[in-house]
């Protein structure tokens, strides 16, 4: 199946990439069929250098089947050149990391230490001295 993504290259930190045509099968940045343009996502967004589009030859390569991936489709739909993918919902990506594992916590944890508590003391356990569990065997020989 043919894809239109990404391929990555630039230096460490630094990432630059080439948007290209290849195989699904092939690696993410090794054999492509053709380069379609490029993507710098570290320029602002009002830069005109931050993505170069080949219009015609990505059209060419859409009505002969290829699909872009999400964030190719992104950058199509922002072009007009393919229809903008739907926006994803995640309402918790705004709350930091500790925070929502505290609030999945606090709802969880005053049921589970009730209940811990109250077996607690219904039953203590009672463990059998070791000297009494063992019992000594005659030793053949």
């Amino acid at each position: 199946m043919l894809k239109i993504r990404l391929s990555m290259g630039g230096a460490k930190k630094r990432p630059v990439y080439k948007i290209v045509i290849a195989d699904s099968r092939f690696p993410r940045d090794g054999r492509f069929i053709e380069k379609v343009g490029f993507f710098n996502p570290l320029l602002p967004k009002t830069k005109k250098e931050r993505i170069n589009l080949e219009v015609e030859r990505i059209k060419h390569w859409i009505s002969k089947g290829a699909k872009p991936t999400l964030r190719v489709s992104r950058i199509l739909g922002e072009a007009q050149l393919y229809p903008m993918p739907p926006k994803g919902n995640n309402p918790l990506k705004a709350i930091p990391k500790k925070d929502r594992k505290k609030d999945k916590s606090e709802g969880a944890k005053p049921a589970v230490e009730g209940v811990k508590a109250e077996a607690k003391k219904e039953e203590p356990k009672k463990e059998a001295p070791k000297a009494e569990a063992k019992k000594e065997e005659p030793k053949k020989g």
